[in-house]
């Protein structure tokens, strides 16, 4: 064990613990932007330079370790003001219209910004011309981009996938695509993780918003909204919502006021992949001399790609079978249309996904079956849906939003399930006030009961 002293505090901590760790066992914030443990513990933002009593420069806490009878200073007058530079030389190269990010009110280098009180222009801007990419489902903006690194180090050491690289040399480094491709041509499973990762707005999914907010307007569409297990539950984080009330019906009702006409379950889907995925599996069992084996499966376009462009070999063992969202959106588009008898051209698929890779695998050519159109028209990811109840003033945290579907019992006598219509309060205020054909039960709960 090695003991130290940070800011006056008596800190002990195995040996071969950075400072920053050290300082974080007692809860002291020492601020970063490049840094993931265990990972990426390069210094390349600098921002966590600390003071070390008896060192003539400054040193990096996140990857100096600590030394025995060692004094630290992590917010001393020297250190506060190289932070403040440090964050200057940043912000030259940084488009600063903060308004047009998609990370805004979420980056850490907007919120060290304001922190340190640095209003203004300081330095010369420095920009480049170069602009972003939009034709694939992740797309980079230069001007955003603070070289933190942490892309190439979460592709690298946990995808493994090697997409992107350092480019260039001293004030003209920056970061690209590995072998001079575009992220067009490049093996890219386009998972999202950079993003994730992506300490401001650096990288960000292809926003799609616009189309769907188009598709909602047009009277002629009938917008038929899929959204996956997944997102039912991460999609109130932004919200902060409580367990209890970041519930599956919570969200169908957001979706509902914003004018989506049906809204589905991905898991309906997924049931019938699991079947055609088994009648696949027998087919190929009782055929084993027609295939190869072992039968690979999965509903993830990314996976799918990966074993596309690393181990091509394989590809024979893959599956036939749709995913879950694309076997909806053919779904969607035949049975579904012929059901409400409506001309499969006028619906409109909106997929909600928790990965950008849905992207890529709706826009596939080979991904429009069901009547020439694509099966899905649109994937948004959790974070688009988010931005997009924010603009359109959901309130999701208010419990009037919430329509619970519950076995409502009168005098002991349960009521079918068939019988429960959900509805919202705020929406249908007329028909919580004057029901003609019915009986009002649960005002709160927002649910009616037809009599």
């Amino acid at each position: 064990m090695v003991t130290l002293t940070i800011d006056n505090r008596t800190v002990t901590v195995p040996e071969g613990t950075t400072i920053l760790e050290a300082a974080r066992s007692v809860r002291l914030d020492i601020p970063t932007l490049c840094y993931l443990k265990d990972i990426n513990e390069i210094g390349a933002c600098r921002i966590c330079m600390v003071e070390v009593e008896g060192e003539q420069r400054l040193v990096a806490a996140c990857d100096t370790q600590v030394a025995e009878g060692i004094v630290v200073h992590t917010n001393s007058p020297r250190v506060r003001e190289a932070r403040r530079v440090n964050l200057r030389l940043l912000l030259a190269q940084h488009d600063i219209r903060c308004p047009k990010c998609t990370r805004s009110g979420n980056c850490k280098l907007q919120q060290l910004t304001n922190d340190y009180n640095l209003l203004g222009n300081h330095y010369i801007k420095d920009l480049r011309p170069i602009e972003p990419d939009f034709s694939t489902p992740v797309v980079r903006f230069e001007n955003r981009c603070i070289r933190c690194m942490r892309c190439i180090q979460v592709c690298d050491k946990i995808q493994g996938m090697h997409i992107w690289d350092l480019m260039g040399t001293g004030t003209r480094t920056t970061i690209g695509v590995s072998g001079a491709r575009t992220l067009a041509d490049s093996d890219c499973t386009f998972c999202g993780q950079c993003m994730t990762h992506c300490p401001v707005g650096g990288l960000q999914e292809h926003d799609d918003t616009g189309r769907v907010f188009d598709a909602l307007a047009n009277p002629k569409k009938i917008t038929v909204v899929q959204m996956a297990p997944a997102v039912r539950a991460a999609w109130a984080e932004y919200y902060h919502l409580k367990p209890e009330y970041a519930t599956a019906q919570r969200m169908v009702t957001a979706l509902k006021q914003m004018g989506f006409d049906y809204v589905f379950d991905t898991n309906f889907t997924a049931d019938l992949t699991i079947m055609e995925e088994g009648s696949e599996f027998v087919e190929r069992f009782t055929h084993r001399d027609q295939y190869t084996w072992p039968m690979f499966t999965s509903c993830c376009p990314g996976w799918v790609r990966f074993v596309k462009t690393q181990f091509p070999k394989y590809v024979s063992h893959l599956s036939t079978a749709k995913s879950p969202q694309q076997m909806f959106g053919a779904v969607a588009k035949s049975y579904f249309a012929k059901k409400l008898g409506v001309d499969p051209h006028d619906i409109f698929v909106v997929s909600i996904m928790p990965c950008t890779a849905k992207k890529s695998e709706a826009a596939l050519p080979t991904m429009r079956d069901a009547c020439g159109d694509p099966d899905v028209d649109v994937v948004l990811t959790t974070r688009e849906i988010v931005r997009m109840f924010r603009g359109e003033h959901v309130r999701v945290e208010s419990k009037v939003v919430l329509a619970i579907a519950v076995r409502v019992r009168i005098h002991n006598q349960a009521f079918p399930q068939d019988f429960v219509i959900r509805l919202n309060q705020n929406r249908h205020k007329a028909l919580f006030d004057t029901f003609p054909f019915g009986i009002v039960i649960c005002r709160h709960d927002g649910v009616i009961i037809r009599h």
